[in-house]
């Protein structure tokens, strides 16, 4: 059976597996993941707590700004000081000597962090105890700045930042998050009957890093933003014509979203509202089976709306192609001229 993601690890695939699949119970991992993206951009390999808490606090302070709860403990002191920056009652030179006091307290120790080990890439070089008393840049961080996905890598971060801090906001256990994608602003947002609509981040943002930045369909890379090479559509698998016969709802879920190239999606020759061929949908099990991996909060949405055991997904998924095979009459796959090119 035919995997969805490769198996070879990657140095971008190291990155991702920290952003998306290391466990978290404050969002400095995120501040820092970001610094050190913006840090690698100026080629500087030694960097001291001092540097690094510029960019760090900066992004903690824009964050605590619009969603204050960051942390899932009761208080930190860290914040604390980011909210009295905020409110204008810290220097940004006092904010500084705070965030070398108490922001890299365990953040540093854990971004390599995943599944209980370390992996096998690193990022920077922890040289606190040196003379420089700060981090190293390694080779490995450099050279994203050169990757083709590097643009797309900083946007990745930030949705998974968004819904972390979503969930932490609305005080809700993590089997109690629904996350639906909104068609015309392209937003995802969690709905419950009691709670009004709350926008987290775009949906191409969420699902780029676990598709590894690649079409859905034929493989090619794709962009988040700019204007060389493919840009991404967020396609409804199961086309969203569907949505008034009750087929696969929620047909907006996330378990039914994809990232497809503009070609594939709308193109000439693109898939517009016929249904993928059955290849495809064992595709679709694989990738909603990585997205459940992830820890919180996209991999409980698509549980909750498929199925909690693997073989309860795989009818779910069955049931809903002999639905929609009966009301579709067309099937599509990408050209083979694109899939030569992947």
């Amino acid at each position: 059976m035919a995997a969805f993601v490769e198996p070879e690890v990657t140095v971008q695939d190291a990155w991702r597996s920290i952003i998306l699949f290391g466990r978290n119970v404050a969002t400095y991992k995120f501040a820092l993941a970001k610094s050190l993206l913006e840090l690698a951009e100026r080629e500087q390999e030694s960097v001291t707590l001092e540097q690094l808490a510029v960019p760090f606090s900066r992004h903690i302070r824009d964050h605590v700004a619009s969603s204050d709860k960051q942390i899932t403990s009761s208080s930190s002191r860290f914040l604390d000081a980011c909210r009295a920056a905020n409110r204008g009652e810290l220097t940004d030179e006092e904010l500084r000597t705070k965030t070398v006091q108490l922001g890299f307290n365990n953040v540093i120790d854990a971004f390599h962090v995943v599944g209980g080990g370390d992996v096998p890439t690193r990022f920077f070089v922890d040289e606190r105890t040196h003379a420089t008393k700060g981090i190293r840049l390694t080779d490995e961080l450099l050279a994203l700045r050169h990757d083709r996905a590097a643009e797309s890598l900083e946007h990745e971060v930030e949705a998974r930042w968004r819904l972390v801090e979503t969930a932490w906001t609305l005080r809700m256990p993590r089997v109690a998050l629904t996350v639906e994608h909104e068609l015309d602003s392209g937003l995802l947002v969690p709905r419950r009957d009691m709670w009004e609509r709350r926008d987290i981040t775009q949906a191409r943002d969420a699902l780029h890093g676990y598709q590894r930045g690649i079409c859905f369909y034929c493989g090619r890379w794709m962009r988040l933003t700019g204007s060389e090479g493919l840009l991404s559509d967020v396609d409804h698998f199961f086309p969203h014509v569907l949505k008034p016969t009750g087929v696969g709802r929620p047909i907006d879920g996330v378990w039914n979203l994809v990232l497809a190239c503009q070609d594939c999606n709308r193109g000439q020759d693109g898939k517009f509202d016929r249904l993928p061929t059955l290849r495809f949908l064992e595709a679709l099990h694989a990738r909603n089976t990585h997205l459940i991996k992830s820890h919180h909060p996209l991999g409980n949405t698509i549980q909750m709306q498929t199925g909690k055991t693997e073989r309860e997904r795989r009818t779910f998924l069955q049931r809903t192609y002999n639905a929609a095979a009966s009301l579709l009459n067309h099937r599509w796959e990408p050209t083979k001229a694109r899939q030569t090119h992947a």
